[in-house]
């Protein structure tokens, strides 16, 4: 047996094998900032709902874990585009992605902790902003309509390819 592994060591020595490169564990190709972006409105709507509860404790305590859950659920996607799908030639092209899922980790943090509505909807604002560049690097343009929630604001939506 060492001598098969010898004879293969020299073997790669004269004839190197190619590095493989991937983006992910599995490179599935299957990405979309749209669940940071649900959850971040979720985030400002049971902001909101704690804020109109009028002290109803059994109320606050469940608006208060979902909005929990779902900033988590927001950095958690944030991640995962971060750390999987994002490419240094990304960065490159835009160089507020390192500030801008930084701020959004940081944010999340803050709307979790807080009944604040200002910090959730920042958050939904910088999540907007990592889905247009999400798209444009697919790409795709982007617009931004007025979402069909609750919550009145905006979410970032892709459109036909450049």
């Amino acid at each position: 047996m060492p001598f098969l592994h010898h004879l293969l060591d020299e073997l790669n020595k004269i004839f190197p094998a190619k590095t493989a490169h991937a983006h992910c564990d599995i490179p599935c190709g299957i990405y979309d900032p749209h669940m940071a972006q649900m959850a971040a409105h979720t985030v400002i709507r049971m902001t909101s709902l704690i804020e109109e509860s009028k002290g109803d404790p059994h109320k606050i305590a469940r608006f208060t874990a979902v909005k929990e859950q779902h900033a988590e659920l927001c950095k958690q996607e944030v991640r995962i585009l971060w750390g999987d799908y994002f490419k240094p030639e990304h960065v490159q092209k835009y160089p507020e992605l390192h500030e801008l899922v930084w701020k959004i980790m940081k944010t999340a943090s803050k709307a979790r902790q807080e009944v604040n509505l200002e910090a959730s909807e920042e958050l939904l604002e910088d999540v907007n902003r990592i889905a247009e560049i999400f798209w444009e690097t697919k790409g795709y343009g982007t617009t931004r309509f007025k979402a069909p929630y609750p919550t009145g604001n905006e979410t970032v939506y892709p459109i036909s390819k450049k």
